[in-house]
């Protein structure tokens, strides 16, 4: 019963916002042809009343049971639709307010001049705003479309770090970074056979992944384990859980399943080679100098899980000069890990940058970043630096715009 009330709300937003925006769209278009007109109307109840079918239609039939790659591809299109309706109202309602104020200023000073009888004043709308709003929001429609083809589009991000604590026999060290892998949303195995392949070229010395390798379930991993079991280092190939790991945004049988599902996961990050660090430390090392690798489980704000224990997988460690920790989250970074003045380098993703916004020089912007201090790329206090990853992958919207998938390299110089 809640969801149909919660779906009732959302079907009445969506249809009060059409009704509104149809008042505009008659309004530009009204020195246009009948013709046009009529096909302009058309497509544009056409397009709501499918939207308005969908989340009906997603309500009666679980839509949570539908091919993800079609579910995804519905609710990116459809909350596509309604960001531009937003954008195109949000300008429609400027230009609403423009016409009440002047149609009050103008009723107070006719009064004030004339105690006659008053002659009714039409105060028009702005073509200008109108057009703006439709071109905005078409604009940012067809933007989030074209977005679809980026989610492939791998980016390899090379940076250099300098640390004072570093050993001399660590210095060059070569890491490759990469995190959000979400195999669940995969369609194009050829694709990401490529970015792996991009991961390889780099010629890293060691891997380190920071969690979310899958949406919900282990088994998402069964077409993508020899692909990343490709993935091979010198130092070896480290990994630790996110939020996504643990199983919890799914339903499951049973508690029993849900716990054998982890423990699935589990067993695949080892038959891929890859080292899964569950609040725990290891040791490298090199012409008889060590630096430790950190890795804890997923350490969430916001309502995100914790089960990250920094203290029992720092433990051991003191006396080593350097240390590199793998944590998920990067909110983790100012809630605890800047206590530890000695892990000079951690390494987060889970952000995924949004997967929309804004990375030209001077300017680097996504909407994530009202909600995490540190969202995308590197962050530095003293002698601690927080490096966030893209995400390798990406998960509810099917694509990348401006915020591309990364891979980082890291060279400790």
């Amino acid at each position: 019963m809640r969801r149909l009330l919660g779906s009732g709300l959302v079907i009445l937003i969506l249809i009060l916002l059409d009704v509104y925006i149809f008042q505009i769209l008659r309004f530009v278009l009204q020195s246009s042809s009948p013709r046009v007109r009529l096909i302009s109307f058309v497509a544009f109840w056409t397009v709501s009343a499918i939207s308005v079918s969908i989340i009906l239609f997603g309500n009666f039939f679980r839509i949570e049971s539908w091919p993800p790659m079609l579910r995804n591809y519905i609710f990116a299109i459809l909350i596509g639709i309604f960001i531009s309706k937003v954008i195109a109202g949000v300008f429609f309602m400027v230009d609403d307010v423009r016409r009440v104020v002047q149609w009050v200023g103008v009723k107070a000073y006719d009064q004030w001049a004339s105690a006659g009888p008053l002659p009714e004043r039409n105060i028009s709308r702005s073509a200008f705003l109108s057009w703006l709003g439709i071109g905005l929001g078409t604009t940012m429609f067809g933007t989030l479309l074209y977005g679809f083809s980026n989610k492939y589009r791998y980016q390899v991000n090379n940076i250099d770090l300098n640390f004072d604590t570093l050993p001399e026999s660590f210095k060059g060290l070569r890491i490759v970074h990469i995190s959000d892998i979400h195999s669940g949303s995969f369609t194009n195995k050829e694709a990401v056979e490529k970015g792996v392949q991009k991961i390889l070229d780099a010629k890293p010395d060691l891997i380190l992944f920071t969690g979310d390798l899958v949406n919900d379930a282990a088994e998402e991993m069964n077409e993508y384990k020899e692909v990343f079991a490709k993935l091979t280092a010198p130092l070896g190939v480290y990994s630790t859980l996110g939020n996504h790991d643990y199983g919890d945004y799914k339903s499951w049988p049973s508690e029993a399943d849900k716990v054998a599902n982890l423990n699935q996961l589990k067993t695949i990050h080892a038959e891929m080679g890859w080292k899964l660090l569950m609040n725990e430390h290891v040791m490298l090392e090199r012409e008889g100098h060590r630096i430790a690798v950190i890795g804890i489980e997923n350490w969430g704000a916001k309502g995100f899980v914790q089960h990250g224990r920094l203290d029992l997988a720092y433990a051991g460690s003191e006396q080593v000069p350097f240390k590199i920790l793998m944590s998920h989250d990067p909110s983790h970074w100012d809630a605890q890990v800047k206590q530890y003045n000695d892990i000079h380098l951690t390494l987060s993703g889970h952000t995924h940058g949004m997967q929309f916004g804004v990375e030209i020089p001077g300017l680097r912007w996504s909407p994530i970043k009202y909600f995490y201090k540190q969202w995308a790329g590197l962050y530095e206090d003293g002698a601690q630096k927080l490096y966030v990853n893209r995400g390798f992958g990406f998960i509810g919207y099917p694509g990348r715009v401006g915020i591309m998938p990364e891979i980082t390299v890291i060279n400790l110089v």
